[in-house]
């Protein structure tokens, strides 16, 4: 037999009591060879290779989804980098890139769409600075796509000039969709190395090193680790972390599974499978949670950041038992508006944003999904940045800011963003000025051990 009563059993109870889904499959298309010095044609082959790509890519996971009872619960693509194919048009805005995406999106029945990005770790080109140009308009009047900028590398070093225009970006793109009703920075992430095959919105693109098309799969699974963190309690910490390690590998190959399946219907490359805990508003969904099972009163207290660590280890190592594919982000995710327990968490004042600075240091990525006053100065959301890459840059690793400034709201108050996004409430910054620092613009040298050849 294939599979034992009491496996079968298991998995089950994974779909229907502990919220165990595949939280997307992500078609990455390269775009390379639609440039055209004429933005229109541009536009016309960016159409038309999308669309002859990803024709079947709802189909495709519907059926899945059918056949093998596994919930997918979101389709998506990414696309490369926008700025490493419009700088090759004359055009001056990129906004229409931006909406031939959309449209590919809204026609395709898709979710995200991601990539309208541009990778400026080490200098800006005029292409570039186009693109960053347009952000603010293009997520105003567009659905369904993601942008993201990566500003900085441990090989690199941190491009403060892009970090400085990204705060003001923000700022710009928060006030221009204001009346829109999901607020456009919710679509817009800033990075310190950037992974080129990661399957999540909002910071996903294609990667220029990629293969034409490939399949990467998300996985996500807070409710399944809160379970066994369940089945361990009061036992020594070491024995809870085998129990997530064990879970997360049978996690892992679901989404192996899913992941083949999906590319091999497709033609398609297999890329990557991201094991990443990514929570949803949902009760019994959160990551936050599970550090409350493990010990804690409430997410941030002491003890927050110790815990993390070990639950993103054994993540990691639970998956790369499980699969060769691995990669992506892969890890624990704390987003605040998407998660029911961290929301908690902020209402009764056991964490702060300099408290999830400090997560930030061992989970899969950063600041993500944390409103902040309206009125909070650009230069200070550029400061709050720096910190973050800083910690990337040094520490070899991915990490990224999602902040939404909340036109109108001050610290306290409530703001909503529907959906998987979910709604938070608005967190305080630091009131003391880092605008000399910001102002000073240049770059932050990468550090000593950068120098690997």
């Amino acid at each position: 037999m294939l599979f034992s009563p009491n496996e079968i059993q298991e998995t089950v109870n994974m779909f229907l009591r502990h919220k165990l889904d595949v939280r997307c499959i992500t078609m990455g298309i390269s775009l390379l060879d639609c440039a055209d010095s004429d933005s229109k044609k541009a536009n016309q082959r960016i159409y038309d290779k999308i669309m002859k790509k990803a024709g079947n890519l709802v189909k495709v996971g519907q059926d899945i989804e059918k056949e093998l009872g596994v919930p997918i619960i979101n389709k998506r693509i990414s696309v490369t980098p926008i700025a490493l194919v419009a700088g090759a048009s004359e055009a001056k805005s990129y906004v229409e890139y931006c909406k031939t995406l959309d449209k590919c999106a809204h026609e395709l029945g898709i979710n995200f769409i991601g990539g309208f990005s541009a990778l400026v770790q080490k200098g800006i080109t005029p292409a570039d600075r186009i693109l960053i140009d347009s952000i603010p308009e293009a997520l105003a009047t567009t659905d369904f796509v993601c942008s993201s900028v990566n500003v900085g590398s441990t090989k690199s070093g941190i491009n403060m000039d892009a970090v400085k225009l990204m705060g003001e970006t923000i700022k710009k793109t928060s006030e221009a969709s204001a009346h829109c009703a999901v607020n456009g920075c919710s679509k817009l992430v800033v990075f310190c190395n950037a992974p080129e095959d990661n399957p999540f919105m909002a910071g996903a693109f294609h990667g220029p090193g990629e293969a034409d098309s490939v399949i990467n799969v998300g996985v996500s699974g807070p409710g399944v680790i809160l379970a066994a963190a369940r089945e361990y309690k009061g036992r020594p910490i070491n024995e809870l972390a085998e129990g997530i390690k064990k879970m997360a590998f049978k996690i892992t190959r679901l989404g192996q599974l899913v992941g083949t399946e999906a590319a091999n219907r497709l033609g398609v490359n297999f890329g990557i499978l991201d094991l990443s805990l990514a929570p949803t508003p949902a009760v019994g969904d959160s990551v936050a949670r599970i550090l409350e099972e493990i010990g804690l009163e409430g997410a941030g207290c002491p003890g927050t950041t110790a815990a993390l660590a070990m639950l993103t280890d054994m993540v990691k190592k639970g998956g790369v038992m499980a699969s060769t594919s691995v990669g992506g982000l892969s890890g624990a995710f704390i987003p605040v508006s998407e998660d029911e327990g961290m929301i908690n968490a902020v209402k009764q004042g056991s964490i702060c944003l300099e408290k999830l600075e400090a997560m930030t240091t061992v989970c899969s990525v950063g600041l993500d999904m944390i409103a902040i006053p309206g009125d909070t100065p650009a230069t200070t959301i550029s400061g709050i940045m720096a910190d973050e890459f800083a910690i990337g840059m040094v520490n070899n690793k991915t990490t990224a800011v999602r902040l939404i400034p909340a036109p109108g709201k001050k610290a306290g108050e409530w703001i909503e963003f529907g959906g998987l996004l979910g709604g938070c409430p608005v967190m305080p910054v630091s009131k003391f000025s880092c605008a000399d620092f910001i102002n000073r613009g240049g770059r932050i040298p990468a550090p000593i051990h950068s120098f690997r050849n």
